[in-house]
C-alpha cells in the first residue's frame, strides 16, 4: 500500500483518508472538547472514492493516521470497448483497462490522452484532455 502517516489533527475537510482500509474523501470533522482527564475525540466522516460508501472513524486527536498517496499519471487509450477502455501508461508504457466514468463517455475514444489516479491499489479515470500529445 503507498500511504503516508499524518496527525489526525492536521486533516481537512475534502483532503484523503484510508478508513476500514480503503481510501476515502473526509466529508465532514467533529471535534469534541476534552473531559476533565481525557482527550479531545474527532470524529471523521468520509466517503469511499471507490465505491461511494460512507465510513466512519473515531479516534483521539492526537493520533496517528494513514493517508492514501494520489498518484496523477496521464495515459493514451488504445481502444474501447463498452464501459472500459485499454490504456498504455505514458511514462513506464504499461497496458491495462480502466472503467470509464459516465461523465466521460462521449469523449474517451482511440487516441485520446486521459489524465488517471492511481491510489493504493486502485486506477480511476479522471479526465480527458483531447488529441493526442
Amino acid at each position: 500500500m503507498t500511504t503516508k502517516t499524518v496527525g489526525a489533527n492536521s486533516l481537512k475537510e475534502g483532503s484523503y483518508l484510508v478508513i476500514d482500509g480503503a481510501p476515502c474523501r473526509i466529508s465532514t470533522i467533529q471535534i469534541s472538547r476534552p473531559g476533565k482527564h481525557g482527550h479531545a475525540k474527532m470524529r471523521i466522516e468520509g466517503v469511499g472514492i471507490v465505491d461511494d460508501k460512507k465510513r466512519v472513524i473515531v479516534l483521539p486527536a492526537h493520533d496517528n493516521v494513514e493517508v492514501p498517496i494520489i498518484e496523477k499519471k496521464n495515459a493514451q487509450v488504445l481502444s474501447v470497448s463498452g464501459n472500459s477502455a485499454n490504456v498504455m501508461d505514458l511514462d513506464t508504457y504499461e497496458t491495462f483497462d480502466l472503467a470509464i466514468p459516465e461523465e466521460l463517455k462521449g469523449s474517451c475514444v482511440a487516441g485520446v490522452t486521459v489524465l488517471y489516479w492511481h491510489v493504493m491499489e486502485y486506477r480511476f479515470m479522471k479526465q480527458a484532455k483531447g488529441g493526442e500529445e
